[in-house]
């Protein structure tokens, strides 16, 4: 068993970077590959006449139609830019890791005590994922792409001599990489552009011509843990968030077992037990995942939480097998127990501030637990708490570039009705004056993704220096809420995560503090789907909208996606080669109908997104303008699946501003 293996639910990405040529309503059904730089065609503009759209390059950055950025909006931003968060990484002899930003992009930390002062310990131009130390000390596992293309790289760091070793093939993607409990060798899985199919690889990241493929897979396969002697590798194999499969390789003659095969259910993670048995996270027989153990060999299966209607969402094994730390998803916030392994007991864990925690681990004794915590009022800091005392230790303390934290506003819970009878959970930022306040509303991704209350220096800045409510949903479809509600968007369904957009905007014509007429849209990936289709079904309620990677026709984006990935999406959004999924995607294309977006959009990109293609984007900017519509465009020569750079962010936010105070009526 391997004490700090990852236990989350796994997610596949990937995209083919493709743009559309055309520029007229009457879309055909295919179009061949632009280049995204390429000069942009004469436009409708809303003005009246066809006038060419200038395309203005500076460095990596290339807009359309962003005014210049004066200098009041940029020192305004200064300081919700300048926010660092703290995320737990991993223990060593001599304290943790962390991930935190001093510079463009988040790199690993070493921090020796609780409050002491971090010490950098990669320097790259890229952000840095994760880190895995080797339990014997001395070197921990790191992942890197290049650009946001998310093709990782697996890198091996020495902590003596400070030398880095990449061992992993170039042009391939990696990850789930698990360290062995005697850290001779590592798992991880292999894919590669265009493969749906996932390879599990293994050998001594030290020594690169130890490596060999330990099982030539099929779908998407995640290692998750190694036995105790290190013969055996779990494996779960994601097919979609309402189903997959949980696996052993025998590393030595390649058997490749299914445990408890022929289920329609959901596991999240997997611990080899010395005992033979498992400990698994699953929704078979409940809406909510529980812990459960379970027998190989007959399928008998104990659950240990059937009495929390939530789902357990992070768990980790103590070292011993005695103990399990996990946490509780309630509505969004976050909960931490204890289980005893031996009689099933279990106990609350330490009292937490309001908030959501992440990534339990073990600290190689067994007394400790690190993990990271944010509160919406709080950026995400490292901590910790013994297992005995259940007393809480911080370790970092975010910087808030200066702001006052008294401030910074707590959003409200609160559910609203939809026309079919539901209740759809929500939470809204409201500014402290009186209103009625300009209204942002702002949708998550996934589809499969929940909105909670983490902090967001965004959302404080739109509250307290725009006076703009912010209102986050959980539409159907959204995670957390149980499995017959994130389904509640599948197929054939789709459109009805949108119509709870439009009772929500039912809903904020009943609220006197908000402002019904001065309504902006805002989301990302899924959310950015999310914002178009809103866009093209409530125009005359809306004031404008941003969208960011968005998917603009789900034919295009699953033809262009990255074939590692493509059906993987293929089980949540249907496969647009059944015609009648092909018929209804055409129905509901933002693409398609981009002539009933008549207020104003931007759209941000990044061009090497492997996920959402950027031509995504290109198509829908093109079908807009051709339409007579205004369009802002801002795209990334240097980012993938949303910005990581903080020059790039930074930009982006002051775009948004001078957008929002357009498009808005803003303090």
């Amino acid at each position: 068993m391997s004490f700090k293996s990852a236990k989350s639910g796994a997610s596949a990405l990937g995209a083919m970077l493709l743009a559309s040529a055309c520029a007229t309503s009457n879309l055909p059904q295919g179009a061949p590959p632009v280049d995204p730089l390429a000069p942009p065609t004469a436009m409708n503009t809303p003005g009246g006449g066809k006038q060419p759209v200038e395309r203005v390059t500076d460095g990596n950055l290339v807009m359309e139609n962003i005014p210049e950025i004066p200098a009041a909006v940029s020192e305004g931003l200064r300081q919700y830019q300048n926010v660092r968060t703290h995320s737990f990484a991993d223990w060593t002899d001599q304290g943790i890791l962390i991930t935190t930003r001093f510079g463009e992009v988040s790199q690993v930390h070493h921090v020796r005590f609780p409050g002491a002062v971090r010490r950098q310990i990669t320097f790259y131009e890229e952000p840095v994922r994760g880190a895995d130390v080797n339990p014997e000390g001395g070197a921990f596992l790191f992942a890197k792409d290049t650009g946001g293309d998310e093709f990782y790289q697996g890198y091996l760091k020495d902590l003596e001599d400070g030398s880095v070793t990449q061992f992993t093939e170039p042009g391939t993607r990696n990850g789930g990489l698990i360290w062995s409990d005697q850290g001779d060798r590592a798992v991880w899985y292999e894919a590669r552009d265009g493969d749906p199919d996932y390879d599990i690889m293994v050998g001594d990241p030290a020594q690169p011509s130890t490596i060999r493929v330990a099982h030539e897979g099929e779908g998407a396969l995640f290692p998750v843990d190694f036995s105790a002697d290190g013969g055996t590798v779990a494996v779960q194999q994601y097919i979609s968030i309402q189903k997959s499969g949980i696996f052993t390789l025998d590393l030595q003659s390649g058997a490749f077992t299914e445990i408890n095969p022929g289920l329609d259910v959901a596991y999240d993670g997997l611990y080899l037990l010395e005992d033979g048995s498992v400990l698994t996270s699953t929704d078979e027989g409940s809406e909510f995942k529980n812990l459960v153990r379970v027998d190989p060999a007959t399928g008998e299966m104990t659950s240990y939480t059937d009495a929390i209607d939530w789902d357990v969402e992070s768990y980790a094994l103590s070292p011993d097998e005695d103990l399990v730390a996990f946490s509780i998803n309630e509505g969004g916030l976050s909960s931490i127990k204890l289980l005893d392994m031996d009689s099933g007991m279990v106990i609350d864990g330490p009292d937490l501030p309001v908030g959501v925690t992440g990534g339990l681990v073990f600290d190689p004794m067994g007394q400790n637990v690190g993990f990271t915590f944010t509160g919406a009022t709080s950026p995400a800091d490292a901590y910790s708490f013994d297992v005995d005392t259940l007393e809480l230790t911080r370790w970092t303390e975010a910087e808030v570039g200066g702001l006052d934290t008294g401030e910074f506003v707590s959003p409200t819970f609160f559910d609203y009705p939809n026309d079919d009878g539901m209740d759809i959970p929500a939470f809204v930022y409201r500014p402290e004056s009186d209103g009625p306040h300009p209204v942002i509303i702002s949708i998550h991704g996934g589809p499969e993704g929940q909105s909670r209350p983490y902090f967001s220096s965004t959302y404080q800045y739109w509250v307290n220096e725009l006076g703009a409510a912010v209102v986050v949903p959980n539409v159907r479809g959204s995670a957390g809420y149980g499995k017959t509600y994130v389904s509640l968007d599948n197929g054939l369904n789709r459109k009805k995560s949108v119509e709870d957009i439009g009772a929500l905007l039912d809903w904020i014509e009943t609220q006197p503090d908000l402002d019904s007429d001065n309504v902006l849209v805002f989301g990302g990936s899924y959310g950015g789907y999310m914002v178009l289709a809103s866009m093209v079904d409530y125009d005359e309620r809306l004031a404008g909208g941003i969208d960011i990677v968005g998917i603009s026709d789900f034919r295009t984006f699953l033809e262009n996606t990255k074939g590692y990935r493509r059906d993987l999406r293929r089980a949540e959004y249907g496969d647009e080669r059944d015609p009648e999924i092909a018929a209804f995607f055409r129905e509901i294309s933002p693409l398609r109908n981009a002539g009933e977006i008549s207020k104003p959009l931007f759209i941000i990109q990044g061009a090497n997104d492997p996920r959402v293609p950027a031509s995504e984007a290109e198509q829908i900017l093109r079908a807009v303008r051709a339409n007579g519509g205004e369009a802002w465009f801002l795209l990334a020569m240097d980012e993938g699946h949303g910005f990581q750079k903080k020059s790039n962010r930074d930009f982006q936010s002051e775009a948004q501003t001078m957008f929002i105070r357009k498009v808005l009526d803003t303090e």
